[in-house]
């Protein structure tokens, strides 16, 4: 199943440098290994804000819940989620 992600982070501005700089790291490979994984299969920023847009792929909204509250940002996020559905023009034809 296939879910749009929507994210903002909202990490507290007087949040220490070389914790911003962890949380980041720890960001990026936890994102890789979503994607090694064949969770994590599109990840967009939004221009002028620190959010993202992502496209994931899990077997039920519970393993995507797992693999969000993994992330170690989770909870200075702000998280939106769309199940999509393949569209009929999207089908191969029979």
């Amino acid at each position: 199943m296939e879910f749009l992600v929507r994210t903002e982070n909202q990490l507290p501005e007087d949040t220490p440098d070389d914790v911003r700089k962890r949380l980041r790291a720890g960001e990026r490979e936890r994102a890789q290994q979503l994607r090694d994984a064949g969770i994590l299969k599109r990840l967009w920023r939004v221009p002028g804000r620190n959010a993202t847009v992502g496209l994931y792929e899990a077997a039920d909204a519970t393993e995507l819940h797992d693999a969000l509250t993994s992330l170690p940002m989770w909870k200075w996020m702000d998280v939106s989620v769309e199940a999509l559905a393949t569209h009929p023009q999207e089908r191969a034809p029979s």
